[in-house]
Formats: C-alpha cells, sequence, structure tokens
C-alpha cells in the first residue's frame, strides 16, 4: 500500500497584520516604501489593505502548488498559528481539493515571528488505505544543554546553554497507513541571514543549524533505541533546512545566454543527517540539474538555485522504495526564477515577476510504499 506525503515552506502563511515596518524600514513593504506616509496610524491603514490585496492571489497559487502534489500527508513550514491554517484550507485548498485535509496538527514552536512547523492529513490515502492518526510530540522545549550540544561556536554567536536548540521545532507525529507505522519529523531550521563579522549568512548561522540537525538525529536515534534501532523502522524527516549540499550557479544574462555551474558545497549541516547512511536524500536520486527547490538571487552578481526542502528516508523505508524517485512542483515561481533550459513549466496562472507567488520554496512530494 502507498502514501504520498509532501513537505512546502509556504512562505509567511499569517493570519495578522505586521506593523513593525513603520519604525524598522528593514520590514517595510518596497510598495509602501514609494509613498510618504505621515503617521502610524496611516501607515497601519496603508499596511492592512496592502496586504489584503496581495493575500488573496498569493493564497490561490498556494493552494494550486499543494493541490498538483497530490499528497495525502502535507508537512508545512510557516505558518502562522491554527486558525490561519483553517482559513486557508477551508477558503482556498477546499475549492481546489475538495474536503481532503481535515486534520490538522501543529504545536507553538519558538520562532521569534510566530511561524511554526504543520502537518495536514487526508482520513484516508487516494488508494483507500486509512490514515490512523496516534501521537504527536514537540521537541522545541529542548537545550543545548540538554543534548551536550554546546560549544565555542554556537557561544560566538552570543547563544547560551539554556537556550532551545530549534528555531521553530521538531515536531514528531505517528500515524498508521493502512495499519502500519509510519513516524514524521517535521522540522525548519535556521535561515542563513544576511552576512556578518566578516563571514556569509550561511557560514556564519551554520552552527545553529548543525546543532539542530545533530539534535534530530538523537531525538530519531532515541526513540527508536530500544526497538531494534531506527535503521530499521519507516520514519520520514520532512523540511525546509535552509541549507544545500551543492547549487546550480548561474552565470551570463539574458541577452548573452545563461550558464549554469553545478558546484559541491564542502560542508553542509544536511551531511549530519545522511553521515553513515542514516538516512537518504531521496531528491539526489534526480539528476543533479534537476534538484533544485528555491532560486536564491541578490542581483545579477549573486544567482543560484539549490535545494533547501527535504524528505530524508530510513535506511528501512528507503530499501522498500529503492525506485521511487521525488517529485518538484516549479509552476508556483515567479517569472524572475532562471530556469535551465530543459526544465521550464508552465506557470501558474497570473503569477508575477516577483510576486505574486506560491512561494518561494517549490514542494517536494514523494509516493512511499508502506510495508
Amino acid at each position: 500500500m502507498s502514501v504520498r506525503i509532501a513537505t512546502f515552506n509556504v512562505e509567511n502563511l499569517m493570519n495578522r497584520f505586521d506593523f513593525s515596518g513603520f519604525k524598522n524600514n528593514l520590514n517595510k513593504d518596497r510598495t509602501l516604501q514609494l509613498f510618504q506616509i505621515n503617521d502610524e496610524e496611516q501607515y497601519r491603514q496603508l499596511e492592512q489593505a496592502r496586504a489584503i490585496a496581495h493575500a488573496d492571489d498569493t493564497r490561490q497559487l498556494t493552494a494550486l502548488a499543494i493541490a498538483e502534489t497530490h499528497a495525502d500527508i502535507l508537512c508545512l513550514q510557516e505558518v502562522d498559528n491554527i486558525g490561519a491554517l483553517n482559513a486557508f484550507e477551508f477558503g482556498y485548498l477546499f475549492k481546489m481539493v475538495g474536503e481532503g485535509y481535515r486534520h490538522k496538527y501543529m504545536l507553538e514552536g519558538n520562532d521569534s515571528r510566530g511561524i511554526d512547523v504543520a502537518v495536514l492529513m487526508r482520513d484516508q490515502t487516494r488508494h483507500g488505505e486509512p490514515i490512523e492518526f496516534i501521537e504527536m510530540t514537540s521537541h522545541a522545549h529542548v537545550t543545548y544543554n540538554d543534548f551536550g550540544l554546546y560549544n565555542a561556536e554556537i557561544a560566538a554567536l552570543g547563544l547560551e546553554p539554556h537556550e532551545r536548540i530549534f528555531k521553530r521545532d521538531c515536531l514528531e507525529i505517528d500515524v498508521r497507513i493502512g495499519g502500519r507505522p509510519l513516524t514524521l519529523f517535521v522540522s525548519h531550521f535556521k535561515s542563513m541571514g544576511p552576512p556578518r563579522n566578516g563571514l556569509d549568512g550561511r557560514t556564519a548561522s551554520m552552527p545553529v543549524r548543525v546543532a539542530e540537525a545533530k539534535a534530530v538525529r538523537r531525538i530519531i536515534e532515541d526513540r527508536f533505541a530500544n526497538s531494534g534501532g531506527a535503521a530499521s523502522k519507516h520514519w520520514v524527516i520532512c523540511g525546509d533546512f535552509n541549507d544545500y549540499r551543492e547549487r546550480i550557479v548561474i552565470g551570463g544574462d539574458s541577452l548573452a545566454g545563461y550558464r549554469f555551474d553545478p558546484v559541491r558545497e564542502a560542508t553542509s549541516s544536511v551531511d549530519v543527517l545522511l553521515e553513515g547512511g542514516f538516512c537518504e536524500n531521496l531528491v539526489e536520486r534526480r539528476p543533479v540539474m534537476d534538484r533544485w527547490t528555491l532560486y536564491h538571487t541578490r542581483g545579477p552578481e549573486e544567482r543560484h538555485l539549490c535545494q533547501l526542502d527535504y524528505i530524508l528516508a530510513s535506511p528501512a523505508l528507503a530499501r522498500t522504495n529503492s525506485k521511487v524517485v521525488p517529485d518538484i512542483i516549479r509552476r508556483g515561481q515567479p517569472y524572475r526564477t532562471i530556469f535551465p533550459p530543459d526544465q521550464k513549466v508552465e506557470l501558474f496562472p497570473r503569477i508575477g515577476w516577483d510576486r505574486p507567488k506560491a512561494s518561494d520554496h517549490c514542494p517536494v512530494a514523494v509516493t512511499f510504499n508502506v510495508v
């Protein structure tokens, strides 16, 4: 029997307004920066109007991308709260997939902006096998001291031993698919952020993501330590890890033509989870030029495609599904995304140059045979 699982960073699925841009110009939307705004009350009125006008197209596109995954179980990142999730599912996703994702699971994590991870499930798979929820466990409370992960690199970032490892959570959910057990571990690692202390953002924030990856691995090892070991069990790690093992660096321009050069990274926090065959990055079953889930640019001098979104399978699950290749849904990308020539797709209706779009990330979906 099979179950289809997808992961997707839906990019700020919020049900509240962010007025911090009035005092912090870095948080002010570029549209409002075009206009002279006299006071905070006027700013609030304009920001509400802008956000509402922008949200409808965006969430239609988000729902289209999710619908195209055809997933039985959805692992989402950047969800504000259960109210936002319910409103999105009822007002947008329902119109495209019907009464599909009735069951929603999320807990408040550690993110300072309040964005959390969430899981949506159908009652049954598309082939009629029941999907049974068993248990949900949050690991948001785990500290560096708890797992012995505090070190000089973490201290250099100004973090204390008692602080929590996960910047959001590692949400653990046990289900049964047609009576057979499967465990999901859903996470959203620390973002790279801007350059600082003479280092690029990825390098500067790497110690935090490495600690998060070590913590996820520890949680899984501990979970299955008394039941034959993690390698023999069926589990997946899903989420946005904000890190990559390789990139497709983009050079050239539209006049002379673009170049796409694959570059392997010397180190990545994802390596922590893959070392020793602990699990498999199923997206790496795709050709090296066709693994990307995000287009990154800071202008013509810095452009690349990379994988930030992962479905990692346990050795037992990967072995049972040795021929399975994940799908990456890219039709929700904005027009500014530079596709390799043989990968261009028809984008969803009303996609903009930069926005609206489904998300800055692409959903990843895979069908597992669970035996």
